[in-house]
């Protein structure tokens, strides 16, 4: 038996350990063992982070979410830009050379200042969404996204009116189309719908246009309840213009002037049958430019404004179109009359000699102060009817209590405490009235006098101010507020008051019949009245004071064909004032600077800054997701 002695044990034991290791390592080089390993880092791989097609997908999730991220913030400055109706590009938008690139490039450059996300995130070269197309594509789909949310509402509430009106923009002529409706809420809206190029000045071509616009916007199968536009013939014409063509298509349409129009025709239409009322406008425009067009007339007024200690103001100009600017043009002379005269007597100009002249007139300031006095009395009529939410049975009672108070104005003591008033400044400005004979005038036998030479008569007593003047002037804007404001018909306004909570028809049987059969509404007598003691009983604990306090107490279920019916009343529009607006942003979009955008984001960008309220309310994941958007790289 032999016995190893330990040293030679731990040698062969060395020599064992040291072949395994060779082996190993020889098993390591191997294919099958390389095979197996990588097998084996994939399935540890796949247990904590997914196979292949995971990982695909959670890698492409996280690019999308990356990328939507980005999106919303170029979402953001787009709408900011529109709001503000601000432009986007700029004359060099070269990073290299330019050091201001517009104002859409310089908001995403201050708003990657202080984003983080912005810091970090590196769009690929070919999606960065930040060239004119993709600007375009991005204000399209908001642009989309603002009407879709009009037309879904008025979907809603099945029912509309249209109004629309046209404007010069540079060498194009623009058509605003503009919608209002009753949403499901209550709520009377309207809501500007688009800018529309006219080719031609027809009533067709308008009329096409509008219809083609209802289309687009899949309205022109909706209940079309009225329209409203200006009093052109080729808009209110009752055979040929757009009301009656639109009417053939839209057969229940009522047509509706525009109530402020008619506002503002009453004070024309009493210049042109005053010739001193005429004159007496034409004295005030050529008062303004003359303290306007010359910066040396406009120093010097203002110099004697302030050492007279009058408050600092300007001249307002005055307007054909807009009845404030006639009242505030008269009481901005009688405010800064005494600068005005101080500067036209130490300006020694013929011009400045010949308005002196005229403006040193007991007649002239006499029309000061009757004029302020009329218009001051129309003038919450005309602040009322520029609201977008109003209802043509209040309107037709408040231009009611104006033409009540014009008539009981009409009277001797009336006309005399004008003319003590008129007097006073007179004394204060050493203005004599004319004494003697009046002038008298030749007779030109054998011609024909087709304007005033110039001579007019002078009124020295209050007497013939009062005939001459005021009651001609009062008895013509009484006359031309009774004829006009007509609305939409006798029986259809009669059917509106009957909707007014303050007027003696309210819910009238025989005055909501005309209105009901007009738009085929079928009247229950038995549900008006079970409404009649209702809105009794309702009266005896609150005010009720217009047609839309009446129409968000009825419930549809328990009242449903006067539902309808108020909500028609509150739908026909009463003005075209939101087109006019919409003028006003275009102005303000396409001024020279812009003159070269094109009528399709002219159009979107009108959207976007007339409609802010819908606008604050998109959606981003929506307008992300829309077509335009989703066709880019």
């Amino acid at each position: 038996m032999s016995t190893k002695t330990p040293g030679k044990e731990l040698h062969s034991g060395f020599c064992n350990w040291k072949r395994a290791l060779n082996a190993f390592r020889e098993h390591e080089k191997s294919s099958s063992h390389s095979s197996s390993m990588i097998c084996w880092h994939s399935f540890k791989t796949t247990r904590n982070q997914g196979d292949v097609v995971e990982q695909l997908r959670s890698a492409s999730a996280a690019e999308i979410s990356e990328r939507r991220q980005y999106l919303h913030r170029i979402l953001a400055v787009t709408s900011f830009l529109g709001k503000q109706g601000i432009p986007f590009r700029g004359h060099d938008e070269q990073e290299s050379t330019s050091h201001n690139q517009g104002n859409f490039l310089e908001c995403m450059k201050l708003l990657k200042t202080f984003d983080p996300f912005l810091k970090n995130y590196s769009p690929v070269s070919h999606a960065t969404y930040l060239s004119h197309f993709s600007q375009n594509e991005m204000i399209t789909s908001i642009s989309h996204e603002i009407t879709g949310n009009i037309v879904k509402e008025i979907k809603e509430t099945k029912m509309y009116s249209v109004m629309a009106d046209e404007a010069r923009d540079g060498h194009t002529e623009q058509l605003a189309v503009c919608v209002r409706f009753v949403s499901c809420k209550g709520h009377v809206k309207e809501c500007f719908l688009g800018l529309r190029k006219l080719e031609r000045f027809d009533a067709q071509c308008i009329t096409d246009t509008i219809e083609e616009l209802l289309q687009y916007h899949t309205l022109s199968d909706l209940f079309c309840v009225a329209q409203s536009y200006d009093g052109a013939s080729v808009m209110s014409g009752p055979v040929g213009g757009v009301q009656a063509r639109f009417r053939q298509r839209h057969p229940e349409a009522v047509y509706v002037h525009c109530y402020a129009h008619e506002l503002n025709l009453v004070l024309c239409h009493t210049c042109k049958a005053i010739p001193a009322a005429s004159d007496f406008f034409g004295l005030l425009e050529n008062v303004y430019t003359f303290f306007n067009t010359s910066l040396v007339n406009h120093t010097k007024f203002k110099e004697l404004q302030k050492d007279l200690g009058l408050f600092a103001s300007e001249l307002v100009q005055l307007s054909n179109t807009r009845w404030a600017c006639q009242v505030n043009s008269i009481k901005a002379l009688l405010n800064n009359i005494s600068a005005v005269l101080a500067t036209l007597e130490a300006t020694n100009t013929p011009i400045a000699k010949g308005i002196l002249s005229k403006l040193s007139k007991p007649k002239t300031v006499y029309m000061l102060i009757m004029f302020s006095q009329l218009l001051g009395i129309t003038e919450g009529l005309h602040r009322y009817l520029q609201g977008e939410r109003l209802d043509m049975g209040k309107a037709v009672e408040y231009k009611m209590s104006v033409v009540d108070t014009l008539c009981k104005l009409r009277t001797e003591a009336a006309a005399e405490e004008i003319f003590e008033k008129a007097m006073d400044i007179c004394g204060s400005y050493n203005i004599q009235i004319p004494q003697g004979a009046r002038h008298k005038q030749k007779r030109l036998e054998g011609f024909v006098l087709e304007s005033s030479c110039g001579a007019t008569p002078n009124l020295t007593s209050s007497a013939e101010f009062r005939y001459e003047i005021f009651f001609p002037c009062l008895d013509r804007m009484l006359q031309e507020l009774a004829d006009r404001f007509s609305g939409a018909g006798q029986k259809i306004m009669e059917g509106i008051q009957a909707c007014n909570p303050s007027s003696p028809t309210f819910l009238s049987e025989d005055a909501l019949k005309p209105i009901a059969a007009h738009y085929h509404v079928t009247i229950k007598p038995e549900e008006l009245v079970v409404a009649k003691n209702f809105m009794k009983r309702k009266m005896e604990k609150e005010d009720i004071c217009d047609i839309t306090t009446a129409f968000h107490l009825l419930d549809e279920d328990m009242f449903p064909t006067l539902k309808v019916i108020f909500r028609i009343a509150l739908t026909i529009p009463v003005s075209s004032c939101s087109c006019e607006r919409s003028f006003s942003a275009l102005r303000r979009l396409h001024m020279w600077l812009r003159r070269t955008m094109g009528q399709e984001r002219l159009n979107d960008l009108a959207i976007l800054s007339i409609e802010k309220e819908y606008l604050d309310n998109v959606d981003p994941e929506n307008v992300t997701d829309s077509p335009c958007i989703l066709k880019q790289p």
